[in-house]
């Protein structure tokens, strides 16, 4: 990805990063702030960089790398990330991770957006027909229907729901945050959503 492209995919994942299910209290300096009385995210620069990092990290092909977190972007203020769960999707071209970051005593959801070679992620981004979504008190919310589907009819879904599930089992009622560029910040929408949504469940098993 050239630095054209890095740019603006770091712009990108920082508007879409979604952070939730804030645990009690954050020891870490890079820890989220929340208002407590309407639950207001407070914007913070290291925390929003550190999201992006993420989002660029997710793109890395060398599995092997990515896994230990010895690639060329797993360094900086990700440094000492432990993954927990790679997905690849070979059928649809579709990749995430999800991992445990120390520091922000969070989970961590990174997904990866379209890649310029990927007929099956052109077909996906292509289909804008706009698809009825069946959300609480939104009975009339509407999505992309690409997007959405990439999402929740593909291994994502399942995959990441289980890994988070397990990483708070293991880690206790941490919170959660979920990023992504391009296609992969739509499905990180979708998946910020589907993790609030069953987030009763979720902390039951932690």
């Amino acid at each position: 990805m050239g630095s054209r492209r890095w740019v603006a995919a770091a712009a990108a994942a920082a508007m879409v990063a979604f952070l939730l299910l804030s645990a009690a209290s954050h020891g870490g300096r890079r820890g989220p702030s929340f208002n407590s009385n309407n639950r207001t995210f407070v914007f913070n620069y290291t925390l929003a960089k550190t999201i992006v990092e993420y989002a660029s990290a997710v793109y890395m092909t060398d599995l092997t790398a990515l896994y230990t977190w010895t690639c060329s972007r797993c360094n900086d203020l990700t440094k000492g990330f432990e993954i927990r769960c790679i997905i690849v999707d070979i059928q649809n071209c579709l990749q995430a991770f999800i991992g445990v970051d120390h520091n922000l005593n969070a989970v961590i959801v990174a997904i990866r957006g379209t890649q310029e070679n990927s007929v099956q992620n052109w077909i996906k981004d292509l289909v804008w027909k706009q698809v009825d979504l069946n959300y609480p008190n939104m009975p009339d919310a509407k999505v992309h229907t690409g997007f959405y589907s990439a999402y929740n009819n593909t291994l994502l879904r399942p995959a990441i729901t289980n890994a988070v599930r397990k990483a708070r089992r293991l880690y206790g009622d941490i919170s959660i945050i979920v990023t992504g560029h391009s296609m992969g910040g739509a499905m990180a929408s979708f998946c910020a959503l589907d993790l609030a949504v069953s987030a009763p469940a979720i902390m039951l098993l932690a």
